[in-house]
């Protein structure tokens, strides 16, 4: 078994809508980004990736790459789920924090669990999403963006084959 974090942090942008977890949140200004500014699925693609030692969100979908340019973010996840299953690993749980004053993350929290449980190809119940508060502190605090947090632990496809030593 193996573990990864993954961070990310946007601004947000009254002109796209939000977008956490593949969750439209309504009435909140959405998150600057290349593709569609998703905080939770960027952070979750490194978590997953970084587990592996798969790189991360900018090394298989570059901000440089117009092909990615409003993409959407559980794509991507999807994408990423692909090639960690392609290394023979597979997602076990994924734990998240998202720091923010606003979009409250409570009310979407069940909605965030689900989409991010059927991309992942774990369910809901080996997904945990929480928001916090920055207590005003910052840039977060102020108001203009949030970062997210994530952790997984990855483990081998059963007749996967092992690392190899030395790794």
């Amino acid at each position: 078994m193996r573990v990864g974090l993954g961070y990310d942090s946007h601004r947000f942008d009254p002109s796209t809508p939000c977008i956490l977890g593949g969750v439209t949140i309504p009435d909140h200004a959405g998150l600057k980004g290349h593709s569609d500014g998703d905080a939770i699925c960027h952070a979750v693609i490194d978590a997953i990736l970084g587990a592996a030692a798969l790189g991360n969100v900018g090394s298989h979908f570059p901000p440089s790459d117009d092909a990615w340019k409003g993409a959407d973010s559980m794509d991507l996840l999807r994408r990423a789920v692909d090639v960690l299953e392609g290394e023979n690993y597979q997602v076990v749980n994924v734990d998240v924090t998202v720091i923010c004053e606003t979009p409250k993350i409570g009310p979407h929290v069940s909605a965030i669990r689900e989409s991010l449980g059927g991309a992942l190809h774990i369910g809901p119940d080996f997904v945990s999403v929480k928001g916090k508060t920055n207590e005003r502190m910052g840039w977060i605090g102020a108001g203009d963006g949030l970062a997210v947090h994530a952790v997984a632990l990855v483990d081998r496809i059963a007749g996967g084959d092992t690392p190899d030593e030395g790794r």
